[in-house]
């Protein structure tokens, strides 16, 4: 399914952009994390910037036809912090995405009947809300000086929807079956 309209591109392309900006910022998080004795905070970033690995792929994949060099605008959080401060920064991270990015992105995709881009910005939208709820539990135990307490952490390989709640039948985002999970733990 190619792209037919120059906006949505430039959203798909934008959007890819701060999806790989936020795979690996959260890696580095993850990093500092497991410094201050939190390794299931880590694990929780580990988990989440698959997440937004798939969905600059998705984006991507979308823009298979666009080929060429692009100068891409994407809004990113930047610095390195304490876990406290770094989940803050992923909650800001995600709320921005959830409030102003997705839902102007997935607006657009389907005003220009772009059906791939709908598929994949309605994707990330609904997996960054999740996102940014794990990332408020953490840091709510982290401000506390604790590590989380958190088992598998289950992530949709098609969709980036994130669990901890156990291996559901299928993902509530997408429909994948339990197989397209990939485990944490």
């Amino acid at each position: 399914m190619s792209v037919n309209n120059a906006m949505t591109a430039d959203f798909l392309r934008s959007a890819y952009g701060g999806e790989s900006m936020a795979h690996m910022r959260y890696l580095i998080w993850a990093d500092v994390a497991d410094k201050e004795k939190m390794p299931n905070i880590g694990r929780l970033f580990r988990a989440i910037a698959y997440a937004e690995y798939a969905h600059a792929d998705n984006h991507f994949k979308v823009l298979k036809d666009q080929k060429g060099d692009f100068t891409v605008p994407a809004g990113a959080i930047f610095g390195i912090g304490n876990t406290v401060e770094n989940l803050q920064g992923g909650i800001d991270g995600e709320l921005h995405e959830i409030e102003q990015m997705y839902p102007v992105y997935l607006e657009t995709a389907r005003y220009q009947k772009e059906k791939g881009a709908e598929r994949t910005f309605h994707y990330a939208l609904e997996a960054e809300k999740v996102h940014a709820t794990l990332f408020k539990k953490a840091q709510d135990t982290a401000r506390e000086g604790k590590d989380m307490d958190v088992a598998t952490i289950y992530v949709c390989e098609i969709c980036g929807h994130t669990t901890t709640d156990g291996l559901p039948d299928k993902c509530p985002i997408c429909g994948a079956k339990s197989q397209a999970y990939k485990a944490f733990d």
